[in-house]
């Protein structure tokens, strides 16, 4: 018996940590969930690599614009990790509107004996206070906390599809489909625009932006994806406001593949940095593009995530699904890519063999340190046994986000409200 999901649960967001060790997932209502990787136990040789419930806390409420009389979604959009700097973790969340930075920081020890309040916390009349205390530190249960530590605001007109923080560590953009901003971290009251698109004519829009995120280790360098499947890289150094691009990437498009679709199925939904800051991968509807940031005239690899889906994007479009914003996501030695697909299939691609396999996230799959079996999906023809016809497959499930861990075979993947997380196995 399927259970239905409340919409509020639906996974919008995944995100490691940099050290891989604290997992964030933000959903639809607006929560972020916290997962901690267990360390080495002797007792339990399998622990090792478990993630289990760190923190859970609500990010983002509903809200309610009456000047244009629009409900804001408390659904996070995108979380970003900063580098941990000391005992604490620090990370942004947006919704449509808001940027928020938490703090999550630990306490397993309380002050008591305080002078002037007793244990419960009432105030003592000064005049019984006849000697001075030393307020002494106890231990007590271990208490994870998330505070609100900044709230970024009013500065975008339209839904924040994007954040990236800066490889200075100080700064970070975010991007709504016309607009990209520069942030300080410590400064929520003003913001600098970096990429303005808005025609002086609305009429005039033929593009919006899809992505953006900023170089892992040039600070002055980002990128932003567009519907119309280009990407432009920007120097911060050049000017003020990054209006023309340095770089320009578009691959030419084949005529004879033109359709009615074309220009559905080329549109960016996500663009990513390869660790190393030489490549940069991108997601369109039906591939995975790996181009290097050293020529912009065509990606140097494309991986074909479900090339099986090109004769049905009539049925696709109908049921609003070409209009999906698939993610994508590298390992930590960008050896290897990941995307997600339909029917709760996920493709990962190894760039040195070039080889790929189709996974299923499911709970009949994944029964706990089972190992996933890859699967087909058949096209036509006669179908083999452990193939999946094309026409079976349910656009219902789809994996939109996924995360891969920055130094292990650990990968996250979120299938609408189910979190897996699989690691490789060790014999």
């Amino acid at each position: 018996s399927s259970v239905r999901t409340r919409h509020t649960d639906i996974i919008s967001t995944v995100e490691f940590n940099y050290s891989g060790d604290l997992l964030a997932t933000g959903d639809k209502g607006g929560r972020v969930v916290i997962f901690q990787r267990e360390q080495e136990n002797k007792s339990r040789p399998h622990s090792r690599g478990e993630y289990n419930v760190y923190s859970t806390f609500q990010s983002h409420e509903p809200e309610f614009d009456y000047l244009k009389s629009l409900e804001i979604e408390e659904k996070i959009n995108k979380i970003r990790w900063l580098p941990q700097q000391n005992a604490a973790h620090f990370l942004l969340s947006t919704n449509d509107k808001t940027i928020k930075l938490w703090k999550i920081s630990e306490r397993d020890k309380r002050a008591e004996g305080y002078n002037l309040k007793d244990e419960d916390g009432r105030l003592r009349d000064p005049f019984r206070i006849t000697a001075l205390r030393v307020p002494i530190l106890k231990p007590m249960d271990l208490m994870v906390e998330a505070s609100p530590r900044r709230i970024f605001a009013n500065a975008h007109t339209y839904h924040i599809n994007s954040i990236s923080v800066n490889s200075d560590h100080e700064t970070y953009l975010s991007a709504d489909d016309l607009r990209i901003n520069l942030w300080h971290l410590e400064i929520t009251d003003r913001s600098f625009n970096i990429v303005d698109i808005k025609p002086a004519n609305m009429e005039e829009l033929t593009e919006v932006i899809t992505a953006a995120e900023f170089h892992p280790h040039q600070c002055n360098v980002f990128v932003y994806s567009s519907s119309k499947g280009t990407i432009r890289l920007c120097d911060m150094r050049s000017s003020a406001l990054c209006d023309r691009h340095s770089k320009f990437f578009e691959e030419p498009e084949d005529p004879s593949s033109r359709s009615f679709f074309s220009e559905i199925i080329s549109s960016i939904s996500d663009v990513k940095f390869s660790h190393s800051g030489r490549y940069m991968m991108t997601r369109d509807y039906l591939s995975v593009k790996v181009w290097d940031l050293n020529m912009e005239s065509r990606p140097v690899e494309t991986h074909q995530v479900h090339e099986y889906l090109r004769s049905k994007l009539c049925s696709l479009y109908e049921n609003d699904c070409i209009f999906d914003k698939f993610e994508c996501c590298w390992n930590g030695s960008d050896s290897a890519i990941m995307t997600g697909s339909y029917n709760n299939f996920f493709r990962m691609f190894d760039r040195d063999t070039r080889r790929d396999v189709t996974l299923e996230a499911s709970r009949e799959s994944s029964k706990p340190r089972a190992s996933l079996k890859p699967r087909k999906v058949c096209t036509g023809g006669k179908r083999k046994k452990d193939e999946i016809s094309v026409d079976s497959l349910d656009f219902n499930k789809k994996i939109l986000h996924t995360a891969w861990h920055p130094a292990d075979n650990v990968i996250a993947v979120a299938a609408t409200n189910n979190l897996y997380i699989f690691q490789d196995k060790i014999n």
